[in-house]
């Protein structure tokens, strides 16, 4: 693998994630992250059309007009949303009740045009399609993340209803941890609020250690090299 390449999954998995880095797609991840089941459709979901979408508008980028490329990138991420709506309905019909309209509004995600725009349109196919996957898999990891959070404070469970939402193959799994139920505020919008604060805060806290760390092993290195022997032969 490639330095291009592990700096893409890196920034789309963690340092430019879509949601904890860059705050977008906020809405998605507010409403539909009642539990790690929704979280993991909508966010698959979406993977789906921003991979599809960062290919297909790098292929095209060489003859799309810059003056109508906007329009252009909204109609394909339209076209695609729209697929990935009629395949939920027909092979997944209850995660589609579940999702409802956040579906369609797909197409009004930031990240998906911000990524067609800043990326997919200035690179080649490959990076798109790595970008892309990453991306997504980096939202569907925050809202799995903020979803399980919820579920577990508000309801006691673990990817609730997993096999009737995403089909049986995903039955392992939902998980009943106790029945005597949480804290409904969890399950409520400002539960969803103070749960990404918080990780918000646990992220930020992570990478202010690590960029200490390494200014600590530069200084360390520099100092070595300084005092190492001159070789004046």
């Amino acid at each position: 693998m490639s330095a291009s390449i592990k700096t893409l999954v890196k920034d789309g998995l963690w340092d430019n994630n879509v949601v904890f880095a860059q705050m977008l797609a906020l809405c998605p991840s507010m409403a539909v992250t009642t539990s790690g089941t929704n979280g993991l459709g909508m966010g698959l979901a979406t993977t789906a059309v921003l991979a599809a979408s960062n290919i297909l508008i790098s292929l095209i980028r060489g003859v799309v007009s810059p003056q109508v490329r906007i329009p252009v990138f909204i109609i394909l991420i339209a076209g695609l949303v729209t697929l990935v709506d009629m395949a939920l309905d027909a092979w997944l019909h209850e995660l589609y009740k579940v999702l409802g309209i956040f579906i369609a509004l797909i197409v009004v995600n930031c990240a998906i045009l911000g990524r067609a725009e800043a990326f997919a349109s200035r690179n080649g196919v490959w990076a798109s399609c790595v970008d892309g996957l990453a991306m997504g898999l980096g939202f569907t990891f925050a809202l799995t993340l903020i979803g399980l959070i919820r579920e577990f404070l508000g309801s006691g469970t673990l990817f609730a209803q997993a096999p009737q939402l995403l089909g049986a193959g995903f039955a392992f799994l939902e998980i009943r941890l106790h029945e005597r139920g949480g804290a409904l505020l969890m399950i409520l919008p400002p539960g969803a609020f103070a749960v990404l604060g918080f990780l918000l805060a646990g992220k930020r806290l992570l990478d202010a250690r690590r960029q200490a760390g390494q200014k600590s092993r530069q200084k360390t290195s520099d100092a070595e090299e300084s005092a190492a022997p001159v070789d004046t032969r």
